[in-house]
């Protein structure tokens, strides 16, 4: 932007860059919202999914220690009301159909206590209260691994080998299964809560763009919305462009007609200087004033306009051309221009030449030194 200091000092026109710096990325409204909450879903998805697993570790436990001491019970019934040759083929119709294993108890046999976890201790808990507290309970025996189980039959002992795999809990890829459709879903779900609270801010910024840049009519918001607050924000957000939009329209029919009325006395003034006015050099100077408060009274019609304002490119070396021309002659004045050659900026024409002439104006005025009374004046673009 062109600037200027009214001091004893040389007074510079500066031009600056027409495109604004790059800012840093931000988040938005939606993707922050989005993250907080898919945060707070996950963790409650998490946070249940070990409490149901803490709350049916004990019942699964126990529910297998019945399943296996009804098993022994079965097998202790089956071996008691059977000679020992049926036991035989009853022995091997249970390896092959129900793959239970049941071999007589050894005092040399070589046990590996089950692990004394929390599902462990349960289980063994059950058996041994239904099964005796002598009850022995193993995961391997004799280096053969599996679920054993030592009992009695009278004053014989025996071990029941089962799979164990029959009474673990699910597979970890059915609960990451449905930990991943919980996950997928809470994500999803976010997203949606996200855009439901975030639609009325964005609407508002929208409609406050529209009002930024003149366009009233489709800033208007909804007002039927159901929630209290945002309709209020509406309706004030409404209220507040219809009285901006009105003043809107006076001021320019304002200024449309200021600019109408001054035309006609400007005419006179024009015509009585061509007539009156003997002097060439004085009658030129005259008619310039004239033509300049033409140029901005046609400025003010251009105002009262809609989207009046269009930015050109304008050649900034010919503009100062135009400006300075009639100033360099004041002796009041040492101008300095230090321009690139065929330096273009984006601007209004008209508007940029009465800026700087303002500010040379205001340094001749203003900034004369007090030595010499000469003003200063350097122009240069950064």
């Amino acid at each position: 932007m062109p600037r200027c200091r009214a001091s004893s000092r040389p007074c510079g026109v500066s031009a600056t860059s027409l495109y604004p710096m790059a800012t840093k990325p931000r988040l938005s409204l939606f993707w922050r919202t989005f993250v907080l909450l898919a945060l707070l879903l996950l963790g409650s998805v998490l946070a249940w999914t070990e409490t149901l697993h803490e709350l049916e570790s004990e019942p699964r436990a126990m529910q297998t220690g019945r399943q296996i001491a009804s098993m022994v019970n079965l097998s202790r019934a089956a071996v008691m009301h059977t000679d020992s040759i049926t036991q035989v083929s009853l022995f091997k119709t249970m390896k092959d159909q129900e793959h239970v294993v049941i071999v007589p108890r050894e005092p040399h046999d070589v046990i590996q206590l089950l692990n004394n976890d929390e599902l462990n201790h349960y289980m063994a808990k059950e058996l041994k209260n239904r099964l005796g507290p002598n009850t022995l309970v193993a995961e391997s025996v004799n280096g053969v691994p599996g679920l054993w189980i030592g009992f009695d039959i009278n004053k014989d002992h025996f071990w029941l080998q089962t799979d164990r795999s029959r009474f673990d809990q699910p597979e970890a890829k059915t609960w990451l299964i449905w930990l991943s459709t919980a996950a997928a879903l809470s994500l999803l779900g976010a997203a949606w809560m996200a855009r439901l609270i975030n639609q009325p801010l964005k609407d508002l910024s929208f409609a406050a763009k529209r009002v930024r840049e003149g366009d009233f009519e489709a800033s208007r918001l909804d007002e039927s919305v159901s929630t209290n607050e945002i309709r209020s924000v509406n309706i004030g957000f409404n209220r507040m462009t219809q009285k901006l939009a009105r003043i809107e329209e006076e001021r320019a029919v304002m200024l449309a007609g200021i600019s109408h009325d001054l035309r006609t006395p400007l005419a006179r003034l024009r015509l009585e200087t061509e007539l009156s006015v003997s002097d060439r050099s004085a009658r030129q100077h005259m008619a310039n004033d004239i033509a300049q408060l033409d140029a901005i009274i046609n400025k003010f019609l251009d105002y009262a306009r809609p989207d009046h304002i269009k930015l050109d490119p304008v050649e900034l070396n010919q503009l100062l051309a135009q400006c300075l021309a009639p100033l360099r002659e004041r002796p009041e004045l040492e101008i300095k221009v230090t321009l690139e050659p065929q330096l273009m900026v984006q601007a209004d024409a008209i508007e940029l030449q009465r800026v700087i002439t303002n500010l040379i104006e205001n340094a001749a005025r203003y900034g004369k030194s007090a030595d010499t009374g000469i003003a200063r004046v350097e122009v240069s673009a950064r």
